[in-house]
């Protein structure tokens, strides 16, 4: 039996394990680890014995310098959230997050005609949806509280929203404990016009996807990428 897990944190909301408890049907394990730190991620790795692990908030951008080597993939969107244990112990770190993105988005009936987006966040997961918004030919923009010369500010982004017509959070706003908070504070400013994709399934429907809806915009959750990139990390590890 092979052990695998989720590093992050916090990783107490996260459907992982019952996602990958389904999958293994006993002939692995797969564990919630919770890290503030990867500065000990090896030591950590090497004394649980993992043969592979994913990785969410906040280290998918961080575990870029941690690991041994990265795979294109990773290379091209600039997170890791994927991670196999090689034979000698050395770590390579992959991105499943930007496939599993456009997958859903396509199995979601995004249509790619004319489309601009907003992508709000900046990090391992505002990265992934940027590469697959590019590889589907979509211009975007990313928000982000602290702008930089690669964001906008939210008030920058309010006053556009009638130029784009997808919106995806890439934030962790919204996301259980904190069910009451939404990265959008202007709902009235979308309207049937948009798509609204909340990368946060827990829980579902977010306040982001209640507020979109009730304005008349397409709303999915994190759900079907969520799925779709452990079925990716599955074929990683070579399970």
């Amino acid at each position: 039996m092979s052990l695998f897990g989720l590093i992050g944190h916090p990783v107490v909301h996260s459907l992982s394990k019952e996602l990958f408890d389904s999958r293994f049907e006993r002939k692995h394990e797969y564990r919630l680890i919770d890290l503030e730190s990867v500065v000990d991620l090896r030591e950590r790795v090497q004394r649980l014995g993992l043969a592979g692990f994913n990785v969410t908030i906040p280290h998918k951008v961080s575990m870029m310098s941690t690991v041994d080597r990265l795979t294109a993939e990773a290379a091209e969107v600039g997170a890791v959230n994927c991670v196999r244990v090689e034979s000698d112990g050395s770590l390579t770190g992959h991105n499943t997050d930007a496939e599993a993105f456009e997958w859903a988005a396509y199995n979601g009936s995004l249509t790619t005609s004319g489309r601009r987006a907003l992508i709000l966040g900046t990090g391992g997961g505002a990265r992934a949806v940027a590469a697959a918004l590019k590889r589907m030919g979509l211009e975007y923009t990313m928000v982000s509280r602290s702008p930089d010369s690669k964001s906008i500010s939210y008030d920058e982004a309010y006053r556009m929203a009638d130029t784009v017509e997808i919106i995806v959070n890439a934030t962790p706003v919204g996301m259980w404990p904190e069910v009451n908070a939404t990265p959008w504070m202007k709902p009235e400013l979308l309207t049937e016009n948009h798509w609204v994709y909340d990368l946060v399934y827990n829980p579902t429907p977010t306040r982001l996807m209640q507020e979109a809806a009730e304005h008349g915009a397409l709303v999915k959750d994190g759900m079907a990428m969520l799925r779709r990139q452990a079925e990716l990390s599955w074929r990683f590890w070579g399970i």
